[in-house]
């Protein structure tokens, strides 16, 4: 095989008040043209940091490149170190012959200008043609990513497509200059499970089409079981194991690889809990590694529970009566006016939507973008105007509450919201964030005895108490969610409204913050609605699963039930989405690219 790209002994490291933080030490592999490479590991193991040291954006200050090389081959032989060159040379090679799709397409495309003007500016800067022609390759590009009316989106500002549109663009604009190597940082995060199987497919077409080689970067394993050829596993700035596809989820060696396979959740068991990559590996006093479960198998077989134990939880928490009742609950919001402001057609988000939750189930709401879910359940706790129905809590209707009445019921009824970022108070610290809510209800007679019940949720949430005076910016994304989860439970909630709550963390860190909720509702007796695209995330969290699709439920069950035997076509269309990371299907794939 012909070598694409070398990197080879790079440092990456970065000045803080604190010292010199080695992002990314002494990492060496190799790309070779046509194949496609994935790059797996948590937050801050290193992988976007590498991504951006081949194509020289590392910010500097306080970045640098302490050491290495990165070389690129060319097709006529000659061999380049892209660390040598200068900032002008290198805009030569970045964008013509290496090109990235960045993590976040909102905050990558600029909002003042058009998507088309932006595909455009890339073209005209590496390509001699004119504006016209410029126009005419972007709509072709646009129509290769399979945009809705190409015409429409070259016009159109970023804010006014989807998320799996602006992803396209960003293909788009990657793939305008035919470049050799594209690296795809998390491209399909937070996205749904039907558009992430679109775009990796649409990805692993373009690559064939020009022959171009990808660095996918992702933290999640099953979307590499999907796409990639080889992986490299990164961990705290070292690469800790690569290997092919199949040797890596066939025979992972490190007890890291291992924790990541192991703590997606399974589609084909029921877990009391996830396991977590702390379950394969610890340190000893000496920061030495420590293997703890040498076997997936083994972690897996520990906490693994049958069907007719779940059967039976169901059975007894259907005996109750009901804590909460949705019937023919309708949120429409207005789409088109006349000249009069007369509601000419509306957006019917939810429209005749009735079920039932018990105390102490976790009901779990799932379909893709669009769908309702989330309009679903800000209906429910009336943040969302709720046009006809009833919603029953305790048997009392709450859609007609007066104020003060709605505000001694928010005590009991809570919700933890998508984006913890942007729901976290930037200039209060978590600690106040936590307390206000306290303070706003009475609860407790003094601040004194509130912040000691503040640090005692912090720590029931996996924090510390010296994280009270800290600004939402210092803490990571699943830090953030738990602090967001301890907020929810400073009102001793009985009824509890997840969001989205896990869709944009690392698959660890996701199944930590899973199994803090489990371990909640086990403890405080919590009922949850559990939303998400996410279909395995659902069946792992949820009793019962409800389908929802254009604001009407479309089916709804146990959850494993549904999983194993779906009516509709709609619930196995997000079903077969799913990346499963199976062997089989690894195969599969590798006998087909054999072929």
């Amino acid at each position: 095989m012909q070598k694409l790209l070398e990197v080879i002994d790079l440092q990456t490291h970065f000045k803080t008040e604190d010292g010199i933080v080695k992002a990314v030490d002494k990492v060496s592999f190799t790309i070779y043209r046509g194949e496609t490479v994935g790059i797996v590991g948590e937050s801050g193991s290193g992988k976007s940091v590498t991504s951006l040291s081949i194509m020289g954006l590392i910010p500097q200050p306080p970045g640098f490149i302490a050491g290495g090389q990165i070389l690129y081959h060319q097709k006529d032989g000659k061999v380049t170190d892209l660390v040598q060159l200068s900032d002008d040379e290198l805009r030569h090679y970045r964008g013509n012959e290496v090109s990235m799709i960045f993590q976040e397409p909102m905050t990558s495309l600029n909002p003042v200008f058009t998507c088309g003007d932006q595909v455009m500016e890339a073209i005209l800067l590496h390509q001699e043609l004119d504006q016209t022609n410029a126009k005419k390759l972007t709509l072709e590009l646009f129509d290769k990513v399979q945009l809705p009316d190409p015409e429409r989106v070259f016009n159109a500002y970023p804010h006014q497509l989807s998320g799996g549109q602006k992803q396209r663009v960003m293909i788009a604009m990657a793939m305008s200059c035919d470049p050799d190597v594209l690296i795809a940082d998390e491209p399909t995060t937070a996205l749904d499970v039907t558009v992430q199987k679109a775009i990796l497919q649409l990805m692993d077409d373009l690559k064939a089409e020009i022959d171009s080689s990808v660095i996918f970067i992702t933290h999640d394993l099953g979307v590499i079981a999907e796409i990639a050829d080889r992986v490299i596993v990164m961990y705290k700035g070292h690469i800790v194991e690569q290997g092919t596809v199949l040797e890596i989820f066939d025979n992972p060696q490190h007890p890291y690889t291992k924790g990541l396979l192991a703590c997606r959740p399974p589609l084909g068991k029921r877990l009391s809990k996830l396991p977590t990559v702390d379950d394969f590996m610890g340190f000893d006093e000496h920061g030495k590694m420590i293997e703890k479960v040498a076997s997936i198998e083994e972690m897996i077989r520990s906490v693994e529970i049958s069907s007719d134990q779940t059967k039976a939880r169901f059975k007894a928490l259907e005996a109750q009566e009901p804590l909460l009742q949705v019937r023919n609950l309708r949120t429409w919001f207005p789409s088109k006016k006349n000249f009069f402001g007369k509601v000419l057609t509306w957006v019917k988000a939810v429209d005749d939507v009735s079920f039932d939750v018990y105390p102490g189930e976790t009901l779990g709401l799932v379909g893709e973008s669009g769908c309702g879910k989330t309009t679903l359940g800000r209906s429910i706790l009336r943040l969302a105007p709720v046009r006809s129905g009833e919603v029953l809590y305790k048997g009392k209707s709450i859609l007609n509450l007066g104020n003060q009445a709605m505000k001694e019921l928010r005590e009991e009824m809570q919700i933890i919201f998508q984006d913890p970022y942007s729901s976290l108070n930037p200039r209060i610290t978590i600690g106040s964030a936590i307390m206000e809510p306290m303070q706003v209800h009475g609860i407790y007679d003094n601040d004194k005895q509130r912040k000691e019940r503040v640090i005692e949720l912090l720590e029931t949430c996996n924090m510390y108490a010296e994280h009270f005076d800290r600004y939402p910016h210092e803490f990571s994304g699943g830090q953030r969610q738990r602090i967001c989860i301890a907020r929810a439970l400073a009102l001793n909630p009985k009824f509890i409204i997840c969001d989205e709550s896990v869709s944009a963390l690392d698959v660890s860190v996701q199944a930590q913050v899973l199994n803090l909720l489990i371990e909640l509702r086990e403890k405080f007796k919590f009922t949850y609605i559990f939303i998400s695209h996410d279909l395995s995330v659902v069946k792992f969290m949820s009793d019962r699963m409800i389908v929802m699709n254009k604001g009407q439920i479309e089916e709804m069950g146990l959850a494993d039930d549904i999983y194993n035997n779906p009516q509709k076509a709609y619930t196995q269309k997000l079903i077969n989405a799913i990346p499963k990371g199976e062997l089989s299907d690894i195969k599969a794939r590798m006998r087909v690219t054999d072929k």
